[in-house]
């Protein structure tokens, strides 16, 4: 530092050396361990030895002005000094420093200014002392050399007597390998700085935060600069901030952030290796019925309900806690779903008395402001073991259960359950990739005959559709209709239907002019009359295909015609009026509303199965229940009264069919005659009475 510098000094500048006066003409090397001349309090080590008296060397003209090495300037004023007092040179000239620009002749040499005359030394000492910024000087070897007073006020320690302390203990840098791999290189002078945060205990016994800063001094320094800064307010209001988010403001509980970076770090290898169970389970909750709360009470008495269910949950929660590890985390995941999480569970008895606790905590009325409300919670239950399983598959487990507990019938919990989770995956594969299939031709029909009960000739066929998955096999309608129906895709697979099934029953036609035509049935979901103009599809699949309108029979449930008002009982009406027949399946386990059936363009009735079925003990030592042919041979003959022809399903046994012929029925389909089969083997019964064995 430069004696003649004016100005305040950068940050820098009060790491370096100052040249102070000395009283017995041996100035001691200048650094922060000096004495109280320079401003600092004494270490109490041992100075550099003197310099010998040799007069110093005469810088040559054009270089710097002094030695490179501060400390060599303080032994090169010494020497002079020395060579002073012993008189002149060999020149008879004083001995002093030639400096870069200095006035004289050859020869001549100027005198530098004596750094110890200059007051920046104990300026700069007395701003170390005084700076509102704590400041410790400490040397290679991590001790402490020098402390400001802000320094030792932060550490609740004069700065004095933190002299010869070591600096890493003083505020725990150890703790953390990281940053004391960090400090040791800035010791080592490898590094350029260091900056960590430490938690410091006064020792009036408050706690302190403070940002530790350390940074080396210049080469020749041999020290570092360590500073400190109290972030206390910084931290509380982060704290702060940091609960109001991961809070809930209406319950006060951890909101969905919180519990998912709780439920993550469970999930954690290092979480559950270290000990305990290495299992965790998870309550998932919903509150039933809660919208309607909001919607007749109002969103504030809402907001105090959850409050109330929130306080319920959490006693339940501590109770559950009681002599064990910890509490499950009670937490509210948004609007009336909450969460209990169990880490280190003991298994699904645990859990299961967790769900029954809160069952029974919520079953007792709340109280609100005069206000008496009842509710029910579902609940899903899962538990496993942590390693393996994911925050996401953990959620996706619970919401799935949840969703049990509710079609279930609500106010109850639900365990996980592999094997029907398996199920509802499958649902949704199929159900994700209907659409493309119909797209890419993976489906295919098939055809059941119906056959005269007098004649036992094939009268016509029933077209039942075949899913040919490529993961899952040959899928009969029962595990797909469903989903297509619930999607909308069944208006797109019902039209490939039809059109398949006219086609072929038009290509027998062809194939077969000796023999009278069958006609084809195809069935037709009630969504299919209100999502696309089905007659205009049909209409237009006739004329395309060539196929009489007579020789069509669309089939409908039970329960769709029954209710058929509007538009649909106008399309039933402009079908029948086009020549297509109309059948009612599954007759006799819907409705069963005769008026309807009296106004409907209804032509054929098809008998549940279940009616049929109470025929087959005939003819094998078992009496028949005389009440089912009696109910059936009512039903054939109301039929018959209407202008209907009567079709009874299932006929498994000729003794079935024999009853049914007895009593008048119409046509059988059944396993007695044929399995579906494929169009080839249609063609094969055509022209034969061989429909009477099975195929």
């Amino acid at each position: 530092m430069s004696g003649t510098s004016e100005g305040p000094a950068p940050a820098a500048d009060l790491i370096r050396p100052a040249v102070t006066e000395s009283k017995s003409g041996a100035s001691p090397r200048a650094d922060f361990t000096g004495s109280e001349r320079s401003g600092f309090p004494d270490s109490g080590k041992s100075r550099r030895s003197e310099p010998s008296g040799e007069p110093a060397e005469r810088a040559p003209s054009g270089e710097s002005g002094g030695p490179h090495d501060p400390y060599e300037a303080v032994e090169a004023v010494e020497s002079a000094e020395s060579a002073e007092s012993r008189g002149p040179g060999p020149s008879g000239e004083p001995v002093g420093f030639g400096l870069p620009g200095d006035s004289g002749g050859p020869g001549e040499t100027v005198a530098s200014p004596d750094p110890r005359d200059s007051p920046e030394a104990g300026r700069y000492g007395s701003a170390f002392s005084a700076a509102p910024l704590a400041m410790a000087v400490v040397d290679r070897d991590g001790l402490v050399v020098s402390a400001n007073d802000t320094f030792g006020a932060l550490l609740g320690k004069p700065g004095a007597a933190l002299v010869g302390v070591v600096a890493a203990e003083l505020m725990d840098l150890k703790s953390d390998a990281r940053t004391w791999h960090a400090y040791r290189e800035v010791l080592r002078g490898r590094q350029a700085k260091v900056s960590c945060t430490r938690r410091v205990k006064h020792p009036d016994g408050h706690v302190l935060w403070v940002q530790v800063t350390a940074a080396p001094l210049a080469a020749e320094e041999h020290g570092v600069l360590l500073s400190l800064t109290d972030i206390s307010a910084r931290r509380e209001l982060q704290a702060r901030l940091r609960h109001l988010e991961m809070h809930d403001p209406v319950t006060r509980l951890p909101n969905r952030t919180l519990f998912f970076e709780r439920l993550s770090a469970a999930l954690e290898a290092e979480s559950y290796e270290q000990g305990g169970t290495g299992r965790i389970g998870l309550c998932y909750l919903d509150l039933d019925g809660f919208k309607a709360v909001n919607d007749t009470l109002g969103h504030r008495v809402g907001d105090r309900l959850l409050a109330a269910v929130a306080e319920r949950l959490t006693r339940c929660a501590d109770e559950a806690g009681y002599a064990r590890a910890s509490s499950p985390l009670v937490a509210r995941l948004g609007g009336d779903e909450f969460a209990l999480l169990v880490e280190d569970s003991t298994g699904t008895d645990q859990l299961a008395d967790l769900a029954e606790s809160v069952l029974k905590a919520l079953q007792a009325p709340f109280d609100l402001s005069g206000q008496r409300l009842s509710l029910s919670a579902s609940i899903g239950v899962v538990e496993r073991h942590a390693s393996g399983t994911t925050a996401t598959g953990l959620m996706q487990a619970a919401d799935t259960t949840l969703y049990w507990a509710k079609a279930d019938g609500k106010s109850r919990w639900t365990l996980f359950d592999p094997e029907r989770n398996a199920h509802r995956m499958t649902r949704q594969a199929l159900a994700s990739t209907l659409r493309p299939a119909i797209e890419r031709g993976e489906f295919t029909l098939e055809y059941q005959p119906l056959v005269g009960m007098e004649t036992g000739r094939l009268r016509g066929v029933e077209a039942l559709v075949r899913w040919n998955h490529p993961q899952f096999g040959m899928l009969t309608p029962n595990r797909f209709i469903g989903l297509a129906e619930e999607d909308g895709s069944i208006v797109q697979l019902g039209r490939w239907v039809l059109v398949t099934a006219c086609r072929q029953a038009r290509r027998w036609q062809l194939d077969h002019p000796d023999e009278p035509p069958i006609f084809v049935s195809v069935n037709v979901a009630v969504r299919q009359v209100w999502d696309s103009d089905l007659v205009a599809d049909v209409a237009e699949t006739l004329a395309e295909t060539g196929l009489a309108p007579h020789l069509l029979q669309l089939e409908l449930t039970e329960s769709a015609v029954m209710g058929s008002a509007g538009r649909p009982l106008q399309a039933l009406q402009a079908l029948s009026d086009m020549g297509v027949h109309i059948a009612i399946d599954d007759f006799g386990t819907g409705y069963s509303n005769l008026a309807y059936l009296s106004r409907l363009p209804v032509s054929v009735l098809k008998l549940d199965g279940s009616f049929v079925r109470g025929f087959q003990y005939e003819g094998e030592g078992v009496a028949p229940n005389p009440a089912d042919e009696v109910i059936v041979e009512a039903m054939i003959q109301l039929a018959h009264r209407l202008g209907l022809s009567v079709t009874a399903e299932c006929v498994e046994t000729s003794a079935q069919a024999s009853r049914l012929r007895r009593i008048g029925c119409d046509t059988g389909q059944g396993w007695l005659y044929s399995r579906p089969v494929t169009p080839d083997r249609i063609s094969e019964l055509l022209g034969t009475k061989a429909c009477n064995q099975a195929s």
